[in-house]
């Protein structure tokens, strides 16, 4: 899923195409993609973009009229900047037609999650508003009040969209490997130098990777926007070294989800019980990375 850092590129390069421009056309390939039915989506048509922001992963188009288009991209969803008059893929399932250029809308897959909203009014905006804290403008202070204000594992706070805003499944495992921090540690155990190493690390993750993906876009459109990065420590490394300590990165796996994670920089070797394999294993599960490598 594309959390701050992509959000914040896509954002960018969209406010330099379609800032000023009034939307010539839209169409649809499939009626699940909008989840609303007033506004008419033809209300679109003519209306011209006075703003691009960000509310958390989603993307917002402020438009003539007090018009917000709400793009929600969730895992698979990818945004595309083609030609004007570029052939339609079939791969589209929405297409914006500008003065200046497309934009397309695909989803990789067969499961449909990515969303768009049509809503007339500040006001409309306020449900897509989850409340969370935007990490690089805040204080420590305000960062340490909110992580605990609930009691649960440090990875799910991080990645709850009502404590912190932006950031998923990928960037918190580089956040908490930054800070050499197990991912299952309770919130409510921190200690102050802790939350302030914590807080610490999340801003330089967020920072290094967005300025990363600005100078690797450069005025191009991003169009390499992808949750596994050959440059990440330890996400999507499963059994690969851990690019610090060379140690074989581990995982665990829930639902649709999986947390990265290197036994010797962030559990002092201690492996983690993966919920499926450890309760297959049961008293043969392995405790230490010792015991694998």
């Amino acid at each position: 899923m594309p959390e701050l850092p992509d959000i914040t590129v896509y954002i960018e390069a969209l406010q330099r195409r379609i800032v000023g421009q009034p939307i010539d056309d839209v169409r649809l390939s499939t009626p699940f993609l909008l989840r609303t039915v007033e506004p008419p989506l033809s209300a679109l048509v003519s209306k011209q973009v006075a703003s691009v922001e960000r509310f958390g992963k989603r993307i917002i188009m402020g438009l003539d009229d007090e018009l917000f288009i709400v793009l929600h991209l969730m895992i698979a969803g990818r945004l595309h900047w083609k030609k004007r008059g570029a052939k339609a893929s079939a791969r589209d399932l929405a297409v914006f037609d500008f003065p200046t250029g497309t934009l397309t809308l695909t989803e990789a897959g067969t499961k449909r999650r990515a969303s768009l909203y049509l809503v007339r009014g500040v006001a409309g905006l306020a449900e897509f508003d989850r409340g969370g804290t935007e990490v690089l403008e805040t204080t420590l202070e305000q960062f340490a009040a909110r992580l605990r204000s609930e009691n649960h594992t440090v990875k799910r706070s991080l990645t709850d969209p009502r404590l912190f805003s932006g950031i998923g499944n990928a960037y918190s495992d580089e956040i908490l490997h930054r800070a050499r921090m197990s991912p299952v540690k309770l919130t409510s155990r921190l200690t102050d130098e802790e939350i302030a190493a914590l807080f610490d690390a999340t801003r330089q993750i967020l920072t290094e990777w967005t300025e990363r993906l600005r100078a690797e876009t450069g005025d191009e459109f991003p169009e390499k926007v992808t949750a596994f990065r050959p440059e990440m420590v330890v996400h999507g490394k499963y059994k690969q070294p851990c690019l610090v300590c060379g140690t074989p990165v581990q995982r665990i796996r829930y639902a649709d989800n999986e947390t990265n994670y290197c036994a010797r920089c962030q559990t002092d070797g201690r492996l983690l019980a993966d919920r499926g394999l450890s309760r297959l294993l049961k008293q043969d599960w392995p405790r230490s990375i010792d015991e694998v490598t």
